[in-house]
């Protein structure tokens, strides 16, 4: 599905999730390292990267079209694979764009009466390779994972939107990126 959202059967007072869309090969990667290493019996989400973690129901028109308006705008975001990030009882991995930051404060102005507490503080870009498991886990996959990382760069490909069903999620649209770069 591509630059327009589609009719889901999920119910209407599911809130909206907003994500950055990973290039095909950095999303092969990280689901894997997400596959291998999240508890097996919480892991009901592939790879992803998370802008917003709640929008309003209320928003389901708008929120679309504002998506793939941004995403007409602009050209995929320039990104790179920063490393490791711990999550205290879980691991990620680091990321860093300020093009796609400089897109989500966009959204956020848009938006910004019907932001959750969660999503107006500052973001810090992430995928989610590991989490609730204890301490010491973590740590052991930092150890592992930690050397093998090296920074690369890559361009995220659009904008996805999902509805939260709990845990699951439902995708709702995908708009990529379509402006050429420097136009």
């Amino acid at each position: 599905m591509s630059n327009h959202a589609r009719v889901t059967s999920a119910p209407i007072h599911a809130p909206f999730i907003v994500t950055a869309e990973l290039p095909g090969e950095v999303f092969a990667w990280a689901n894997a390292l997400r596959t291998a290493h999240f508890p097996p019996e919480r892991n009901h989400l592939a790879a992803h990267v998370t802008l917003f973690h709640s929008f309003a129901p209320s928003l389901r028109e708008e929120l679309p079209r504002e998506l793939a308006r941004l995403a007409g705008d602009y050209a995929p975001p320039e990104a790179q694979l920063d490393g490791l990030m711990d999550l205290g009882g879980g691991t990620a991995i680091s990321l860093r764009s300020a093009d796609l930051l400089a897109i989500r404060d966009e959204i956020a102005e848009r938006f910004y009466a019907m932001l959750t507490a969660q999503d107006r503080g500052g973001k810090r870009l992430h995928i989610t390779v590991q989490n609730k498991v204890e301490r010491k886990v973590a740590q052991a996959l930092q150890a592992e994972l930690g050397p093998l990382l090296e920074p690369r760069p890559f361009r995220f490909t659009g904008l996805g939107l999902h509805r939260y069903l709990g845990p699951d999620w439902e995708q709702v649209g995908v708009w990529k990126f379509r402006r050429a770069k420097g136009a």
